[in-house]
């Protein structure tokens, strides 16, 4: 991304599947950033209607949608220039 608006260098755009999905995907965004990288967000936009919130990292801005509101916005197709990574998910340990 910085090489198309210089503000910051990645979005990630995840989509909940209920509001209370949403809040707790974004918990667990500022949870997992503050114990691996001591970061805290510059600004959270959003949580109070929850459809979409906005998490400002500087360096990483982190959009969690509602699926209505992620098709509306269509951030994929505004930013379709940007380049994309795939994200794969870490294997889980046996139980």
């Amino acid at each position: 991304m910085g090489d198309i608006i210089g503000i910051t260098d990645a979005f990630v755009i995840t989509t909940g599947g209920n509001v209370r999905q949403v809040r707790t995907i974004c918990d667990e965004v500022q949870l997992a950033l503050k114990l691996e990288a001591d970061a805290a967000p510059c600004a959270v936009e959003g949580l109070a209607d929850a459809s979409w919130v906005l998490m400002d990292y500087g360096d990483l801005v982190v959009h969690v949608f509602l699926q209505d509101a992620r098709e509306y916005y269509d951030l994929e197709r505004l930013w379709a220039d940007a380049p994309r990574v795939d994200w794969e998910r870490p294997a889980t340990a046996a139980l």
